[in-house]
């Protein structure tokens, strides 16, 4: 099976690469190219066929390697297998490459809750350090004065924003945002389906069937085709028999005809991973368990009594000032909703009338943060960071007024009118969220 190499692709990965190994007069080449992109973009399989295609095989680092229970390992092992690469070009007479897999899972920080470690620094001040001397890179307790050979560094991740500014500024790294085009999708699901299972103008409508899906989407979709013949496989043998018939088995491996690769089997097979999908991102049980938490103490007794908390998230059965809606108390500090529906709001706090463009829904998840004694947080991203979850933060000044805190947030949604934007729950003894909600998304 021949698979499809993005020319876009190929080209800027083997122009880093060999620039790096070419003494261009008065030129500081970049030492690192950060290749960056949504998840199941295909990011890393493009770089082996890449490195396949230029005849080398590079040293790899996974990104779960640059942390361990002791200070200085992750550091250490940067700069061994750099060595290593160089010592392969020197040894093989060719082209060699450090490969570093998902490199801000490994060094990134993605928000207040993720620790920084001795090992997260140290990492990203040893890339420092070989970006700026690719040449002399030494190990911990020894020193070699023979210069190594020059060795270009790729890396890739989702979203570089969470790295150390200094390591990916320009001069040090230069970066490549992989996001397919429309025909490069195209030929990778050529490559993925071969001619004889798919047509050219089936590919093309199955791309157009799911365009917000990844490219290991359409991998996923091929490989559960299979599910079909393997279940039955299962029935015919028995459950409690197919581990002696597959494993160390002196029986030939069992075959399986060539499945349906019909397109209208395949979009079904896809339209039930959509829903797959769909049903994870509304289910949020997670939010669910921290608001159990959030009204439960150590003791599993609830701070809040039963018909309060009924009375704080539930509308009361009849009011004169509005029957369709009618007013909602805020437990905290005594405020009312007047009138309310999805697109505005009226509140009576402290004797004053406050008008909000907030829904009740809103406002109820703002009571609910506050009653719980935790603080408000609002972040926003648009649509490509949304994408990869990277937010930012629309900070609120920390009062304890809901009016200065409706207050704010009209103003982060006028300001990012374009934006999605969250609501969140932040637990300030534990620094952690507790909850989150989304009210904007842009049209």
């Amino acid at each position: 099976m021949s698979y499809y190499i993005s020319p876009r692709f190929l080209d800027k990965l083997a122009v880093h690469i060999t620039k790096n190994f070419l003494q261009l007069p008065g030129v500081r080449v970049p030492l690192i190219l950060g290749i960056h992109g949504r998840k199941g973009e295909g990011k890393t399989f493009q770089c082996e066929l890449v490195f396949e295609k230029m005849g080398f095989e590079p040293v790899t680092i996974s990104g779960g390697e640059l942390e361990s229970p002791d200070a200085g390992d992750p550091a250490r092992l940067i700069r061994l297998r750099y060595r290593e690469a160089s010592e392969q070009v020197k040894v093989r007479g060719q082209m060699c490459a450090l490969f570093i897999n998902d490199l801000d899972a490994g060094a990134g920080r993605f928000d207040a809750g993720t620790q920084y470690t001795v090992n997260t620094q140290l990492v990203n001040a040893t890339l420092m350090n070989i970006a700026d001397n690719p040449t002399n890179v030494q190990l911990p307790g020894s020193y070699d004065e023979t210069p190594l050979n020059r060795i270009p560094i790729i890396v890739t991740g989702n979203d570089f924003s969470t790295l150390y500014a200094p390591l990916i500024r320009d001069g040090r790294m230069e970066k490549f945002y992989w996001e397919p085009t429309r025909e490069e999708r195209i030929g990778v699901l050529r490559g993925i389906f071969q001619t004889d299972e798919l047509s050219q103008q089936d590919i093309t409508q199955l791309v157009d069937t799911f365009p917000e899906q990844s490219l290991d989407f359409f991998s996923a979709v091929r490989s559960r085709i299979y599910d079909e013949q393997i279940r039955d496989f299962i029935h015919q043998l028995g459950v409690e028999r197919i581990s002696k018939r597959i494993v160390n088995s002196i029986e030939k491996a069992p075959d399986f005809q060539k499945p349906n690769f019909k397109l209208p089997h395949l979009i079904e097979m896809g339209q039930l991973m959509v829903a797959e999908q769909k049903r994870i991102q509304e289910m949020r049980l997670v939010e669910e368990y921290n608001q159990f938490r959030t009204f439960n103490t150590q003791f599993g007794a609830s701070p809040i009594p039963q018909e309060n908390r009924q009375q704080s998230l539930n509308p009361i059965p009849h009011s004169p000032y509005n029957p369709i809606m009618p007013p909602h108390p805020i437990n905290r500090t005594g405020a009312t909703v007047m009138q309310g529906d999805s697109s505005g709001s009226t509140l009576v706090s402290g004797g004053k009338f406050i008008s909000t463009k907030l829904g009740i829904d809103v406002l109820e998840k703002i009571d609910q943060i506050l009653s719980s004694g935790y603080r408000i947080g609002l972040e926003y991203a648009d649509k490509r960071r949304f994408k990869t979850g990277s937010w930012n933060s629309c900070g609120l000044k920390g009062s304890e007024s809901e009016e200065d805190i409706i207050q704010g947030i009209e103003t982060c949604l006028k300001e990012h009118s374009q934006d999605y934007i969250r609501l969140l729950g932040i637990d300030p003894i534990a620094k952690r969220r507790v909850m989150e909600m989304v009210i904007q998304k842009p049209e």
